[in-house]
């Protein structure tokens, strides 16, 4: 049954759009009905998915490099309090600066292809996962922090075998915040430095009037993005199944 709200809200929000576009009499180009956006998919399938795949690897690479560095700033942010001192303010300053901004640097650091996309997808999904680890380590419950001292644990046994497994809840919610935002910075990239995605599409499209490929392409974003959201809770729920049972997660 769980499954079955989430397809009634989708149907609910598609009539919704269809029924908008009918009686406000929307001009295909710009807002094509639900079935438009169907036949533009039907038009090029395999153009469409080809571009889905380029986007994907662009979202897992920057999201995998955002985890692996938000791991390590993260635990030194958490285990010094003057590597927190130092670098905080700088990590803040960093996450308030439009990442679009960067994108034509991007461009003339790295030239075109994958590479400054995958960066722009690292740069947009970074500072969730160093404030979520961060967080997390700094947050471990006192009587855990005892027990480890009553039992002499070493100061790396402590860290793994308490401090982090205490944390992991915390860094997964940084993950689900964060890999959504890849997904962004993924299409960021393929705007300003892409000749292939769904990013790319989009831009073609619009400048070619299709607007109907244009939300097929967006469609089909969505789709992924959403699928990458629920691998994440799948594996939290697989990998931490006491979180449900000792919270209201139910």
């Amino acid at each position: 049954m769980e499954f079955g709200w989430p397809v009634l809200g989708l149907a609910a929000a598609i009539g919704a759009w269809a029924l908008a576009v009918v009686v406000f009499d929307v001009p295909e180009i710009v807002l094509p009905s639900p079935a438009d956006v169907l036949d533009a998919f039907l038009r090029v399938p395999g153009y469409l998915l080809g571009e889905a795949v380029t986007t994907f690897v662009v979202i897992v690479l920057g999201f995998a490099l955002a985890v692996a560095a938000g791991l390590v700033i993260g635990v030194a942010i958490a285990a010094s309090r003057i590597v927190e001192l130092m670098f905080s303010p700088l990590l803040v300053a960093f996450n308030a600066v439009p990442k679009v901004a960067l994108a034509p640097l991007l461009v003339v650091w790295m030239g075109f292809g994958q590479q400054p996309k995958v960066v722009m997808a690292l740069l947009v999904c970074f500072f969730p996962v160093v404030l979520s680890v961060a967080g997390g380590l700094t947050s471990t419950p006192v009587e855990l922090v005892e027990l480890a001292r009553s039992l002499r644990a070493s100061r790396t046994q402590t860290f793994l075998r308490f401090r982090f497994p205490s944390a992991l809840p915390q860094i997964f919610v940084g993950l689900k915040v964060a890999m959504p935002l890849s997904a962004v910075g993924a299409v960021i990239g393929e705007f300003s430095a892409g000749d292939e995605g769904l990013g790319f599409v989009v831009v073609q499209s619009g400048a070619n009037s299709d607007t109907a490929l244009a939300f097929a392409a967006i469609a089909l974003l969505g789709v992924m993005s959403v699928a990458l959201f629920y691998a994440l809770v799948l594996a939290e729920r697989t990998l931490l199944p006491w979180v449900r049972e000792t919270t209201s997660q139910r």
